[in-house]
């Protein structure tokens, strides 16, 4: 059955690059036109006031968002039902993630960690939805994500430790004389944490659909060929899956790594 249904699908494939093959060949798709912000009103001006395609697919982020977690488990059934499930899901995985990688006193930053979750997963999905745009492919969005997550960290970590919080700068297990080095390293690390939450989701999820683009590219202009990079998309669609959740993930779990800095700052 398995094989059957694959012969028919490449029969499928083959008959439509011979009845969609273009005239003349050529890329037919540009890879970074996807990423261009543009009004949703008509126009050129964009203004900070101006509604974008990033505000309407952010705004559908958090509409996402509030009907899964919200209305999604407002019947707090028993025997729940998907929407339940997932939410459930969703919420015990960040919950458990903060205890224990910030441990038990971070908890009570869990409401703000899950928001930044489910906002980047969500995006990072509905960047996924032909035709959609892709909110964190900006490094504009995911900037003020990371440089929030930083300026929050470090003024709880002065608000709890006062001037003490400059202790996690200072190796005190490290020989005496590498103590200043090892100082300085630690500064200009904690403060390129923002720059590399920033790109790290941002470039990401660009490369990712700059690469589908390209194999669509591809399948318009080889015509009779096009199965050949519809079957790449296929593969790399599968993998951009998969990172939009990881990505999500890895961005949370080390916002979590910075917040037990700032609650137990000694080395």
């Amino acid at each position: 059955m398995g094989k059957l249904f694959f012969y028919v699908a490449l029969a499928l494939v083959l008959v439509s690059g011979v009845i969609f093959a273009p005239e003349h060949a050529g890329l037919a798709i540009h890879p970074m036109d996807q990423f261009t912000v543009t009004p949703l009103f008509g126009g050129d001006h964009i203004a900070w006031y101006t509604p974008t395609n990033v505000t309407l697919w952010m705004f559908l982020a958090v509409v996402a968002i509030f009907a899964l977690l919200v209305i999604g488990s407002s019947s707090r059934s028993i025997v729940p039902s998907r929407g339940q499930s997932v939410a459930e899901l969703a919420y015990g995985f960040i919950y458990k993630m903060v205890e224990d990688v910030a441990g038990k006193d971070a908890v009570k930053f869990f409401p703000y960690i899950i928001t930044l979750f489910m906002f980047i997963v969500t995006s990072n999905f509905l960047g996924l939805i032909p035709m959609s745009f892709t909110t964190t492919s900006h490094f504009a969005v995911t900037g003020v994500l990371a440089v929030v997550v930083f300026v929050a960290i470090t003024l709880t970590g002065f608000i709890l430790h006062g001037a003490h919080f400059l202790g996690l700068f200072w190796v005190s297990s490290a020989p005496l004389a590498l103590r200043p080095v090892l100082a300085l390293i630690e500064v200009i690390s904690y403060f390129v944490r923002p720059v590399s939450l920033c790109i790290r989701l941002a470039g990401n999820i660009m490369a990712g659909h700059a690469v589908l683009k390209v194999f669509a590219g591809f399948a318009g202009a080889l015509g009779f060929a096009s199965f050949l990079p519809i079957f790449a998309i296929s593969a790399f669609y599968a993998l951009e899956v998969l990172v939009a959740f990881i990505q999500a993930y890895v961005f949370t779990i080390l916002t979590c790594v910075y917040l037990k800095d700032a609650l137990h700052p000694s080395h």
